[in-house]
């Protein structure tokens, strides 16, 4: 029978605490891919010392999580994911260190020592907001109320194993109108339910487009506010990391 093979070399360093970091993609940096994110994250957590903890095996990685990461394209100020050290650490200090060794527009805004419970849990649904150039605040506003009166609307997007048809429409919990402070432009801001597949802010456009006759001149600056527990009450988005805080007496 054949000898399993086994890595040389002692076991890696267990795990003594788990952080959840929120960080935004602001600029030219919304083009970054998720891909490109984690490239640039496992450089920043080795040149700012943060003492991470790796899988076993013959292949070890950091063990770093994450959490439902937004289109490229859009800026986002609440993206999140989670590492694990072998060492206990001051959250602000990863903090600072962290911010400091990623490029400027991928930001580090807040780390958390985690409470019990999945992160992935409490993400449950996004707050967007839709800058539009050269539509004005009547206009945007006349297609929200059209698509929020209908029951349901069908958009076709490509993924990887094809073509696939999903309605739009029942993931969309609120949407308004803000004035902007520029001039023949106008600003959407829309909560949507995270689902599967999950539904995202060019959907949301294509949805209108169908079921509306607004036809923007060119595409709207899509930025992510917020992200985590939907709140049915106020048909807004509460803070994923508010457990953590409590727990750390924060």
């Amino acid at each position: 029978m054949a000898r399993q093979r086994v890595p040389e070399g002692p076991p890696p360093a267990l795990a003594v605490q788990k952080l959840r970091i929120r960080y935004a993609k602001r600029g030219r940096l919304r083009f970054s891919s998720t891909r490109d994110f984690q490239r640039a994250l496992e450089r920043a957590l080795r040149r700012a010392g943060v003492p991470m903890a790796f899988s076993a095996g013959f292949h070890p990685h950091p063990k770093i999580s994450y959490a439902n990461a937004a289109p490229t394209g859009t800026a986002s100020e609440a993206e999140y994911f989670e590492i694990s050290v072998t060492e206990r650490v001051d959250p602000e200090s990863v903090r600072r260190a962290l911010d400091e060794a990623l490029p400027e527009g991928l930001d580090v805004l807040e780390v958390v020592e985690a409470a019990p419970g999945a992160l992935a849990d409490r993400l449950q649904g996004s707050d967007w907001v839709l800058d539009f150039p050269g539509v004005t605040a009547e206009q945007l506003q006349a297609a929200a109320d059209q698509l929020l009166a209908l029951d349901r609307v069908e958009v076709t997007r490509t993924f990887k194993t094809g073509p696939k048809t999903f309605d739009v429409r029942s993931a969309v919990v609120s949407m308004t109108t803000e004035p902007s402070q520029r001039p023949d432009c106008a600003i959407l801001r829309v909560v949507v339910r995270h689902t599967t597949p999950a539904v995202r802010p060019d959907d949301v456009l294509t949805a209108l487009r169908a079921a509306t006759e607004l036809a923007p001149p060119t595409p709207p600056l899509v930025t992510r506010l917020a992200q985590g527990p939907l709140r049915p009450a106020t048909a807004g988005v509460a803070d994923p990391l508010a457990a953590d805080k409590d727990d750390d007496g924060a």
